[in-house]
């Protein structure tokens, strides 16, 4: 019988910035990890996964910088580089180990990077929404993007709980903005050749980010699966959380290793 635990929200202080996570669920299950979108808050993102998944498991929810509950560090670029070593920090400040991590758009590629930089703190992985890299056509619409005007419900949830207060939207958009147009981030094939756990790679059959992109993720990762779902865009969480809660569930506890 699992010991019920309810719901906690700590600070992490790690790396210089204060962290907001969450954590729902039973003290002695599996951990699971999750990583919210950019300019998402975890609610935001998981709303309809938090509740679910915490009913077997012990969910972990990490807000990123000057993401949700956690406040912006002035001066310093978000990347996914510093998010990544961020997360392993608050992973390891709280005691986390061999945990499932699912992420969507930022946080597939946070969760992705995680597994090869930090592979003792993953056990599997769930990305969603995810590719190599910016394409010329996406630095293109980037380059003078508003991105702020992108997600208005997660602009609603932010102005409610940021401690930087609802006119640092535009900060944090800016900084968003500039880490997407960056040509720099991504993933190299060799790098992600280096991911030894089994990973579900998931795209919405209209994803923003491409199905063809997904699928060449897919190719790069030597114990991967790909997952399309059908009528869905890039919030596959969001918008299809039955299906993507099943596969999830039916993923991280019942498949087998190839």
């Amino acid at each position: 019988m699992l010991a019920a635990l309810p719901a906690a929200a700590e600070y992490a202080h790690v790396r210089g910035a204060r962290l907001y996570y969450e954590v729902h669920g039973a003290t002695d299950a599996p951990p699971l990890v999750l990583l919210h979108g950019g300019m998402h808050s975890a609610a935001a993102s998981f709303a309809k996964q938090i509740p679910e998944f915490a009913r077997t498991r012990r969910v972990i929810a990490i807000e990123q910088m000057g993401h949700g509950h956690s406040p912006d560090v002035a001066g310093r670029a978000l990347s996914y580089e510093g998010m990544t070593e961020d997360t392993a920090a608050v992973l390891r400040h709280i005691g986390i180990r061999e945990a499932d991590v699912v992420g969507w758009s930022n946080g597939g590629q946070i969760a992705l990077r995680l597994a090869f930089t930090h592979p003792d703190l993953v056990r599997r992985v769930v990305a969603s929404g995810v590719g190599f890299g910016a394409s010329p056509a996406m630095r293109a619409r980037l380059a003078a993007a508003d991105v702020t005007a992108f997600f208005p419900a997660a602009q609603a949830e932010y102005a409610k709980v940021s401690p930087d207060g609802a006119a640092h939207w535009k900060v944090l958009g800016e900084k968003c903005r500039a880490m997407w147009a960056d040509a720099t981030w991504g993933f190299t094939a060799a790098e992600l050749g280096r991911v030894a756990r089994p990973v579900l790679i998931a795209a919405g059959d209209r994803d923003s980010s491409g199905v063809e992109e997904a699928v060449r993720v897919f190719r790069a990762i030597p114990k991967a699966q790909p997952y399309i779902v059908p009528w869905t865009g890039h919030a596959t969480f969001a918008e299809r959380a039955e299906w993507m809660n099943r596969v999830v569930e039916e993923f991280v506890t019942r498949a087998a290793p190839r």
